[in-house]
Formats: structure tokens, C-alpha cells, sequence
């Protein structure tokens, strides 16, 4: 028997805010986090701009000598899933613990603690390399700290998809909880690879938007003058649970997932196939399990990149799934607030799907003021819109290929 599933609890960290809410919040004002480098000496790189997370600290809600081997996105993460475990009222103790499990990953892991223990290596020798470095900074070391803080001892993977990372672990939760593997999940995925080498490749391949003088305006999703992303980091989080046991405990539902499916291009490392065939067949499998008609989407909120090649594509996708339907939906990209996170980035857009079925209101896409004929879809630009949301889509998709899709619906 396939369960209900449904999300209980949510938490985030971006540089648009320390919270889920405050997340949202700036979402729906258009209030971007993008702005100056300050991680790094940006002066020998032609862009200079990014989506930082500032001025955060887990302070004490994790023993500071754990943390201390935390690499920095492994603290968004965690800060993210006690925010969601919080919010969601779930109690882990010796009676579930084993029926929680956890999906969480990154895209990366902890290069940063690669990175500086490399420079400790050639520094000061091989004897002051800490032991814990290996455990630290692959892509499951988020999800190993959030089992640990939380005592949840279910099923407990990191599903690794570059950066459709996000939308692969929560629809793996969703998987998880749905076969009754779980009563609940924690979910989502965390991301931190704000470092001059990154930085230096994707200026290499061109691929970020250049405006260094107005970082807020930089990131033009669906503009006809869109040229790249802004790179972000941080973590969101979900309690994804099964209906029947938070409808027994009392919990708020925020929202339903009813539908996942997920498919790789099988054509380049970095380019998405022109045609969309390999999101095109995330998105229609996820519509199938969901077992709706794709009119009754009200809001999708896409990879939205700002890439010239990916914005085309999605919306291509959505005209070739929806037909004359995607001229009734709503399309919009928050990366211009958060930043592109890599492998948080679909974790935090399946968040702003959620928060507009809560509110009923869809954030915009803003910095968009030049049409492009070739995406021609209503993209909510520059002003939040109060709308009906009954059902929400998410798209993501990453390098080598990888595509995911999420479906939510309103709790009945």
C-alpha cells in the first residue's frame, strides 16, 4: 500500500535570510542577497559578485566540539533540519527514532576543507592533518551530523545529482516514506562552494552574469538580456512524513508531494539537450504519478538559471508538457534573491512552491524588463502576485546531465 505523504516542517538558511520565513519573506519582496564578494580577494576575476550567506553561526544549538569538524555547508544543513524538526513538532525519541530516516546532501561536499587542509599539508607536514577530514567532506556528511544532532536512526542516504541535488532528495524522502520505509524524513540538501576555484571555472566558462556594479540587478532569468548565474550557497530543509501518522499527532500540515520523477539527458556534462528530452521526461513522469491533468498546475517554479540555453529550454518544456495550459500558469525564478545555490538550489525553490500554496501568492522573477520571444510564459515579473495555488511544480537540473521534478498540492 502507497501512503499519503505530506510536509510537516520546514527550515532554511540563504543569503536572502537565516530562516525559512525570512527566506520567504524576501522571496515575495524581491529583496535580493546577492552582492560584493567578501569570502575571497575578488579582484583578479571579471565577476565579482555573489550570493553570500552572512554574519550566521550555529551558536550552541550543536556541541561545539561537533562542530568544529562541520565543513561550511554541513552547518547551513543542520541549522536547516533542527529549524524544519522544529517547526514540524516531531519529537524523535527511543519509541521512533528508527522510523526517522534522512535524505540530505550536497552536490559538492566539503571542498573548503579540502582545500585548506591541503594548505596545512604543504605548510606544516602531514602530522597536523586531522583525522576526521575524510568523514567531514564527502557529499553525506550533512546527513551523518543531522542523524547524530537529531537521534534519527531510519533509512539515511545522500542521493548526489549536481544541482538538481535538491529536488533529487526530496523526492528520494518522498520515495522513502511513500514504499513505508519511514513514518518520516528529513530531508533537503545544503551547499557551500563560495571558493576562488569555483570561481575561477565558471568564469572560465563564461557562464556568470557579469554586472558588477549592480549585483541586485546581475541575475535576469527569462530577460531577453539574460547572460548567466550568480553563484549562492546555504541549505533548506523539509519534514516529509507520512499523512496518516501527522494527522495522529496533530502536526500543521504545510502541503502534499504527489508526485516525483527524475532522468538524466545522456548528452553533454554541462549543456542541457536543446530539445529538453531529458527534463521533459522528469516532469512527465512526475505528472503521472501524480495523477493529475498538467492544466491544473497553478505555479512552477523552475531551474531559472539566467542562462540563455536553460531558460529557452524550460520553457519549451513547459509549453511541450502543458500545451495551451502554460499560458494559464504562473513561472518564476527566485535564483535573482538567493543566488544559484548548486546543490541547495532545488531544496530552496521546492520551498518557495510550498510557501505559495501556504499564502496563496507567487514570488516574482525580478530584474525582468526585456521579453524574449522564445520564452513567452507569464514569469510574475518584478511584483509578488496573490493567486490560487492548489498546485505547486518545481524543475532542477544539473551538470552531467541530471533533471528532477516535484509536484505539491494543497492538503485536503
Amino acid at each position: 500500500m502507497t501512503r499519503r505523504v505530506v510536509v510537516t516542517g520546514l527550515g532554511a538558511v540563504t543569503a536572502a535570510g537565516h530562516t525559512a520565513e525570512e527566506t520567504w519573506q524576501a522571496m515575495l519582496a524581491g529583496r535580493s542577497g546577492i552582492g560584493p564578494i567578501t569570502l575571497f580577494d575578488p579582484e583578479p576575476y571579471p565577476v565579482r559578485i555573489q550570493a553570500e550567506v552572512k554574519n550566521f553561526e550555529l551558536g550552541d544549538r550543536v556541541d561545539a566540539k561537533q562542530q568544529r569538524y562541520m565543513n561550511r555547508g554541513v552547518t547551513f544543513g543542520v541549522a536547516a533540519a533542527l529549524e524544519a524538526l522544529a517547526d514540524s513538532g516531531l519529537v524523535i525519541d527511543e519509541g521512533n527514532a528508527e522510523e526517522v530516516g534522512v535524505v540530505f546532501s550536497s552536490g559538492a561536499g566539503g571542498t573548503d576543507m579540502i582545500i585548506e587542509h591541503q594548505r596545512i599539508l604543504e605548510e606544516k607536514g602531514p602530522r597536523r592533518i586531522t583525522p576526521f577530514l575524510v568523514a567531514n567532506t564527502i557529499p553525506d556528511a550533512a546527513s551523518g551530523h543531522i542523524a547524530i544532532t537529531t537521534g534519527a536512526r531510519g533509512p539515511n542516504v545522500a542521493v548526489v545529482a549536481a544541482c538538481a541535488t535538491g529536488g533529487a532528495t526530496l523526492g528520494e524522502a518522498f520515495e522513502t516514506v511513500r514504499r513505508g520505509d519511514a513514518v518520516a524524513v528529513i530531508a533537503g540538501s545544503s551547499e557551500a562552494v563560495l571558493l576562488p576555484i569555483y570561481h575561477a571555472t565558471w568564469c572560465s566558462m563564461r557562464a556568470l552574469a557579469g554586472d558588477n556594479e549592480h549585483p541586485e540587478k546581475a541575475l535576469k532569468p527569462f530577460d531577453l538580456n539574460r547572460d548567466g548565474f550568480i553563484a549562492g550557497e546555504g541549505g533548506c530543509s523539509m519534514i516529509i512524513e507520512d499523512y496518516e501518522h501527522a494527522k495522529a499527532r496533530g502536526a500543521r500540515v504545510y502541503c502534499e508531494i504527489i508526485g516525483y520523477g527524475t532522468s538524466n539527458d545522456a548528452f553533454d556534462m554541462i549543456a542541457l539537450h536543446e530539445t529538453g528530452r531529458g527534463l521533459k521526461r522528469a516532469v512527465n513522469a512526475a505528472i503521472r504519478k501524480a495523477g493529475i491533468d498538467p492544466a491544473e498546475i497553478d505555479y512552477i517554479n523552475p531551474h531559472g538559471s539566467g542562462t540563455p540555453l536553460n531558460d529557452r529550454v524550460e520553457t519549451l518544456v513547459f509549453k511541450e508538457v502543458m500545451g495551451e495550459a502554460a499560458y494559464r500558469t504562473t513561472v518564476s525564478s527566485v535564483k535573482p534573491i538567493t543566488g544559484h545555490c548548486m546543490g541547495a538550489s532545488g531544496s530552496v525553490e521546492a520551498l518557495a512552491c510550498v510557501m505559495a500554496i501556504r499564502d496563496q501568492k507567487v514570488p516574482p522573477t525580478i530584474n525582468y524588463t526585456t521579453p524574449d520571444p522564445e520564452c513567452d510564459l507569464d514569469y510574475v515579473p518584478n511584483v509578488a502576485r496573490q493567486r490560487r495555488v492548489k498546485v505547486s511544480l518545481t524543475t532542477s537540473v544539473g551538470l552531467g546531465g541530471h533533471n528532477s521534478c516535484l509536484i505539491f498540492r494543497e492538503a485536503e
